[in-house]
């Protein structure tokens, strides 16, 4: 019987060291990705804000059907002394160089919204890089200025997303405040929906040809201002080094 126990204790001592091997190895750091914790690979995330003490927050515009309003809001936008950022779909590019022109001698940013705004999470790695730099260069062959801003069609990505767009030279940008214009809010409703969730270092969304963004867009920098938020570009907002990005997408310097 005693030696059926002492049997017993050591197959289950070498069956606990075996586990504790597994687990240790699972808590190694691999590339440059992320960390393995319990065998779950960290998930990378985009910048959805960013931790700065300044009143500073970024309004954004997503173009990708229409374009009639797109001067206006540019225009209105440097009337009241405020630079933007604009993620601009490839197709709209070819069918609105006049346009892009425009964003950018006015000193606006020009991001990438893909090449076909396609949901980007289902696509092989080859058809996420010909999205990203067909979309970059058709850009950069009007502005002469390379693209450093990628935000995904939908808000949908997945690591190789993340992990592609980054080989490219670009930060992929989501939001933490959204205006829901698309949905065909009225000016005011627009604004409750900043006015409630905007802070320090957000990022607001936006579209170039929603119903009443041009009503809205008066009503939002009158109220950013009253409360001191400078409105600027990305490129006045986002870190370009010594960074890292939370579980949350918040941004923060090393």
């Amino acid at each position: 019987m005693k030696i059926m126990c002492a049997k017993m204790k050591s197959v289950i001592g070498a069956t606990f060291c075996g586990l504790m091997a597994i687990l240790l190895a699972s808590l190694v750091v691999i590339t440059n990705t992320g960390s393995i914790y319990f065998g779950m690979a960290k998930r990378l995330v985009p910048i959805y804000s960013v931790d700065t003490d300044e009143k500073k927050v970024a309004l954004t515009f997503d173009a990708a059907w229409g374009s009639d309003k797109t001067e206006k809001i540019v225009t209105t936008l440097k009337d009241a002394g405020v630079l933007g950022t604009f993620f601009l779909v490839g197709f709209w590019v070819e069918q609105n160089p006049d346009k892009v022109k425009f964003i950018d001698d006015a000193g606006f940013d020009i991001g990438t919204h893909s090449n076909t705004h396609p949901k980007m999470s289902t696509l092989s790695e080859s058809q996420i890089n010909s999205e990203l730099k067909t979309s970059m260069d058709l850009i950069k062959n009007i502005t002469g200025k390379t693209v450093k801003y990628f935000r995904p069609p939908f808000g949908d990505y997945n690591d190789t997303l993340v992990q592609v767009a980054g080989t490219l030279g670009l930060k992929t940008i989501q939001w933490d405040v959204d205006s829901l214009d698309w949905k065909g809010l009225s000016a005011s409703e627009i604004l409750s929906r900043i006015k409630s969730s905007v802070k320090n270092g957000s990022i607001i969304l936006c579209h170039n040809n929603s119903e009443h963004i041009l009503e809205a867009l008066p009503l939002i920098i009158d109220y950013l201002k009253t409360q001191g938020y400078k409105i600027v570009k990305l490129s006045e907002l986002v870190y370009e080094e010594n960074y890292h990005i939370d579980n949350n997408g918040l941004q923060k310097l090393n």
